[in-house]
């Protein structure tokens, strides 16, 4: 490792190796966001046994594994972050398990050609929940090591960069994922779309789960050469020479104060992953009753009905990219005008702010079980307040968890940080199971349960508010070469 650099070097520009894991980060999220777009859709209403029989799960059944799936992606941050900071370093780490995420999704791209396919599917995510999990602590704080004093200005821009790629993947592969497992013949289809896939029965389906799988294993793939291809360009912060040297420097009193501190605050993000992950599967049943034809004045897509799986797949982060650019130069600064706008502020602004996103898809629930279909817009209004409540809780979040860690504790702390996604998903999967009866089927009614997070989170938000006002801040960053 001595031919790659192991210290930011002092420069006010950004550093050479940003690209390449911008880069990886969108072929890798449109890998991950592409694939669990249409997982829901998939197990609900198109999974079949080899043999040509349907072997689908029930709406809560599907819903209750599938945030227990997203729940194992944002465990296994600990366990990646574990193995770059006491043995293999960020690089080895991501590079390594980025196969094991490559492996998963082959698993789920030849689903039904041979064996048990829920087994295929089952082996797949975990997998993916491995490789995925793994990899997140440590491209995160790969970001920041690659900043020193010089530069550490251009940290947070950095990582709302970051997080633009994120959701530019996750938008592109929630617009074409959801169509590749569920277009048909004769709807409007270009001719050399045609010609690739053969002849097709009117309505038959085009592509199916081989390519919407498949697809996004590709992208991982080159995610994964991407990554390899900047290894020069890289600040490679090395682990100790012992791991004993590590955990101990973890769980110094210093390590367990910064553990400490910062679990207070990830205790109420916690609340805010039950909530927001549910756009997969709580918005997506509600969008199934609403009206999704596109209004006539829309180029190329007027007059069309949306696929259910695409509107949060597709609007989610079409806003980011729309609001990242809008909350850093316009919001933060008119608001940093009224009061000061720390990290913690943003925070709290977004739990707030989701409770009312909820409440939103509440009232429109109650329309539909009036009898009514309100168009799709209202919910993509909700979303739409849902996506500025993730900026100021996700974006922060990852930026406040970096900045907060001591030098050897950045991938660590950075894994307790995804691990509110899990245990969010967690408490949201136990929730599902308890409202589920023996038959599978749900003991409230969706207008019940959807009032039922809001009132929950805005509970949530308000038991933040003395929390934040008495914590101590600490921040971390990288030492420079002189």
């Amino acid at each position: 490792m001595s031919k790659y650099l192991t210290a930011p070097v002092k420069s006010s520009s950004l550093p050479k190796g940003i690209p390449y894991i911008i880069g990886n980060e969108a072929a890798e999220r449109f890998s991950f966001y592409g694939m669990r777009s249409i997982l829901f859709v998939y197990m609900t209403t198109y999974l079949m046994q080899p043999g040509g029989l349907l072997d689908t799960f029930t709406d809560q059944e599907a819903k209750s594994w599938t945030h227990l799936f997203v729940a194992s992606a944002y465990f296994f941050p600990l366990m990646g972050a574990l193995l770059s900071d006491a043995w293999w370093g960020k690089y080895r780490t991501i590079i390594t398990l980025s196969l094991a995420y490559c492996a998963g999704h082959a698993c789920l791209a030849f689903m039904e050609t041979f064996g048990d396919t829920r087994a295929w599917l089952f082996t797949g995510l975990v997998l993916i929940a491995i490789g995925s999990g793994g990899i997140k602590p440590c491209v995160s704080a790969h970001v920041g090591d690659q900043f020193g004093q010089s530069n550490g200005h251009l940290l947070s821009k950095v990582f709302g960069w970051f997080y633009f790629s994120i959701n530019f993947g996750a938008f592109v592969s929630g617009l074409l994922t959801p169509w590749l497992l569920e277009a048909r013949a004769g709807e409007s289809i270009h001719p050399f779309i045609e010609t690739l896939v053969g002849e097709k029965a009117q309505g038959e389906i085009l592509f199916g789960p081989h390519w919407a799988f498949g697809l996004p294993g590709v992208l991982m793939a080159l995610a994964t050469l991407v990554f390899w291809m900047g290894r020069h360009k890289f600040i490679h912060i090395q682990p100790p020479t012992k791991a004993s040297v590590y955990f101990k420097q973890t769980f110094s009193k210093e390590g367990m104060q910064a553990i400490g501190r910062i679990s207070i605050i990830f205790a109420f993000i916690i609340l805010f992953w039950c909530l927001f992950d549910q756009i997969g599967t709580t918005w997506l049943l509600q969008a199934k009753q609403l009206d999704r034809i596109l209004p006539e004045w829309i180029p190329l897509v007027g007059g069309k009905e949306m696929l259910a799986a695409q509107v949060a797949s597709v609007f989610n982060p079409l806003f980011i990219l729309l609001l990242i650019p809008v909350f850093n130069y316009w919001i933060y600064p008119a608001l940093d005008k009224i009061f000061p706008l720390t990290p913690l502020r943003k925070i709290g602004l977004g739990l707030f702010g989701s409770s009312l996103a909820f409440a939103m898809v509440a009232i429109i629930q109650m329309a539909v079980d009036a009898g009514g279909e309100p168009h799709v817009g209202w919910q993509i209004l909700a979303c739409l307040l849902l996506t500025g409540a993730e900026v100021m809780v996700s974006i922060t979040g990852l930026e406040f968890a970096y900045t907060q860690a001591p030098r050897h504790m950045k991938s660590f702390i950075l894994a307790l940080f995804l691990f509110t996604v899990s245990l969010g998903n967690f408490l949201t999967a136990m929730v599902t199971k308890i409202l589920t009866d023996s038959q599978g089927q749900a003991k409230l009614s969706l207008a019940h349960e959807l009032w039922f997070w809001s009132v929950f989170i805005l509970i949530g938000a308000i038991a933040y508010v003395p929390v934040a006002m008495r914590y101590k801040a600490k921040e971390y960053l990288q030492e420079e070469k002189a």
